[in-house]
């Protein structure tokens, strides 16, 4: 692995580049962050509801909320103009980091809530329970952990400029 220093905060001993997982995890890859996003996920949009329902100092929180909108997972937006105030919205990225929030959840859930799980998903359209699992877009079967594989992507050529 080339030892590379691709954004603020990153490891230089991992290369960014090489690993969508170290690329993901310098952005959202701590505590505070995740359930931040959670709650976003759950309706919580302005800093007053987050500090209160997440018990996070308001230093930490301002740094987390202040990463995700740089790095384009939310949006700030103005809800409020005297004084001004902002609540924060998921943006297309932030909105796809749902299956791996889900899969996240349902790890927690069958290793740690034996008893069953502290919160059920539901499609909000007819109410069956969801769950997240991998399937092969070709033949359309479930796929285990012990029948995926890995392999490096072709190399794309950038022509000079």
């Amino acid at each position: 692995m080339v030892a590379k220093q691709n954004s603020p905060g990153f490891p230089a001993a991992v290369d960014q580049d090489a690993c969508s997982i170290a690329a993901t995890l310098d952005v959202i890859g701590d505590r505070w962050s995740l359930l931040i996003l959670r709650n976003v996920f759950r309706g919580t949009h302005r800093f007053s509801e987050f500090v209160d329902e997440l018990g996070i100092a308001r230093n930490l929180l301002t740094d987390r909320l202040n990463r995700l909108v740089d790095t384009g997972v939310l949006a700030k937006v103005p809800y409020q103009e005297r004084p001004l105030r902002h609540e924060y919205r998921l943006t297309e990225k932030g909105a796809d980091l749902s299956p791996a929030l889900i899969a996240l959840m349902q790890w927690g859930d069958r290793w740690y809530h034996a008893d069953g799980p502290p919160t059920v998903l539901e499609h909000a359209a007819c109410g069956t329970p969801l769950h997240h699992e991998v399937r092969c877009e070709s033949c359309d079967e479930h796929v285990p952990p012990t029948q995926i594989r890995s392999r490096n992507a072709p190399t794309v050529e950038v022509a000079p400029s």
